[in-house]
This record gives C-alpha cells, sequence and structure tokens, in this order.
C-alpha cells in the first residue's frame, strides 16, 4: 500500500446481471444516462461533485468550522458565472479550483474570468477536469486539459491541476470499464500530465465510487482530493494512507479544506 503525502509532493465495467447485487452490497444507486443528448449544453457542463452528491447524498453542515490545521478553499465551475472572489477571500479561504474542461471537446466559458478573479483576490489558484473515460484516452484528455487552462507553473501560486473521477453523468457509472481498464486510464491521463508539467495531478473522487470502479487497481502517488459532504471526513479509498484537499459541501459554494497549514498549501503550489 502506497502512503500519500498530504502535501501534494513526490512522495468496471459491472456486468449487467451483476451490478445491481454489488451496488447493492455498498450501499450505492447506481447511475443512469441523463435524458438529454450528451452533447446538449446542460449535460457537457458537469461540475465538481455533482454526480456524487446526486448518488451518494450526504448531510452536508454549513458553515463546517475550520479544523485546527486546515485551510479552506473553494472550487467553482461555469455554474457560478459570477463570483464575488473578494467576498469569499475576506472569509478566509485561500485557494480554488475552477473547471477548465470536460472530456475531450468542452471548455468552461467562465474558466478565463474565474482564474482572473481568485488571482486578484490574492487566492492560490488550479484548474479542474472533468473526465469521461469513455470518450477518449487519458493521454487525449490530459492533454486537452493542459491545452485549455489545465497546466502548472512554478510561480508559487499555481496548484497542480485536479481530475475530477466521479459517476458517469451519460451512462453506466463506471464508464463501462471493468477496474484494470479504467485504471490504465487513470495512469495514462496522469503520466502525461506529468510528463508536460513535472507534476502529478491531484485526483478528486469519493471513496465510494473509487473502490467500486476502481477495486485498488490504481497504485499511483497522486495526492488525493476527497468528497464527503459531512462533518467527518470518514474512509478514504484503497492506497491511500492520507488526504489532501477535503470537499465537504456545496452550500453556498463547493466548499473544501486543504489538510495542512499555509506553508504546506504553497509547498504544494510549488511541488515540494
Amino acid at each position: 500500500m502506497h502512503q500519500h503525502r498530504a502535501l501534494g509532493g513526490r512522495s468496471g465495467r459491472v456486468p449487467a446481471l451483476l451490478s445491481a447485487t454489488l451496488a447493492g452490497s455498498l450501499g450505492l444507486t447506481l447511475p443512469t444516462a441523463d435524458a438529454a443528448a450528451p452533447g446538449a449544453t446542460a449535460q457537457r457542463d458537469h461540475d465538481m461533485g455533482s454526480q456524487i452528491r446526486r448518488f451518494e447524498g450526504g448531510n452536508e453542515s454549513t458553515p463546517l468550522p475550520v479544523p485546527r490545521g486546515s485551510v479552506p478553499g473553494i472550487d467553482v465551475s461555469n455554474h457560478q458565472p459570477n463570483v464575488d472572489w473578494g467576498k469569499y477571500a475576506a472569509e478566509g479561504n485561500r485557494f480554488a479550483y475552477m473547471k477548465a474542461s470536460e472530456g475531450k471537446d468542452y471548455t468552461s466559458p467562465s474558466f478565463a474570468e474565474q482564474y482572473q478573479g481568485s488571482m486578484k483576490a490574492g487566492m492560490l489558484h488550479g484548474a479542474y477536469h472533468y473526465a469521461l473515460p469513455d470518450k477518449s484516452s487519458g493521454a487525449e484528455q490530459a492533454n486537452y486539459f493542459i491545452d485549455h487552462g489545465g497546466g502548472w507553473s512554478p510561480d508559487g501560486k499555481t496548484l497542480p491541476g485536479a481530475i475530477d473521477l466521479e459517476y458517469n453523468p451519460y451512462g453506466e457509472g463506471c464508464y463501462g470499464l471493468p477496474p484494470d481498464k479504467l485504471a490504465a486510464w487513470i495512469k495514462d491521463f496522469s503520466d502525461t500530465y506529468r510528463a508536460r508539467t513535472k507534476r502529478e495531478p491531484v485526483i478528486y473522487t469519493s471513496t465510494k465510487w473509487f473502490d467500486k470502479c476502481v477495486q485498488g487497481k490504481y497504485q499511483g502517488t497522486n495526492p488525493l482530493w476527497i468528497a464527503r459532504y459531512n462533518d467527518r471526513i470518514g474512509e478514504l479509498p484503497r492506497n491511500w494512507g492520507v488526504h489532501t484537499i477535503w470537499q465537504h459541501s456545496s452550500k453556498p459554494i463547493d466548499q473544501d479544506l486543504f489538510n495542512g497549514n499555509e506553508d504546506g498549501l504553497r509547498r504544494l503550489a510549488l511541488g515540494k
């Protein structure tokens, strides 16, 4: 088992006849395809955690007292086109992630403005990519992400890019891929991102989704961004012993906590 550093430095398809049984044993409701076609605008603009909240729910506490040794932040997408960055910075948020891309052909129209807004507010900032592993290879999507704002710079202000791995919003929850294939896709994305940026991408996911769909087959050392909408973080996915970021609420905007102090957050940005 790999132990993953909190600061982020170097440190399946389920067969149709078995899917309901396995999902029941894990306490999950299997996702089904949305009614609209994947090409529709609304269907190409999924925000971080939207499908996790849909299929796992949670008990969100707003506001959650900031635990000692944590740093608050937020994440946004095109669903929040007009963010009052000064307000969130004044409330103590020190970092922000914003959606840059999805799949292999969608970019958020709000990304550039959000990225600049977070910078002007003095926040450390980073981009995330909503993965669609059944649409194209991990390498293709990593390159698309980097080419559309998801890269990294050693300026001390830019956080490593994040890959959003959650339930398929268009069909079978694990994208019709068995655990070994899905793990290989994640590795392809991660390796490509690291080759171009010299950083490992942060992996955003939920314990239930990752353990169901990947089943411990992925052995990377990426920093973990865990989604759990509760006042306790709970169990982490297999092969991770520590998390880097926790998304604990979506009210009134997605709320995150970095697992460390502000110096640690800066080290994450610097890659140290």
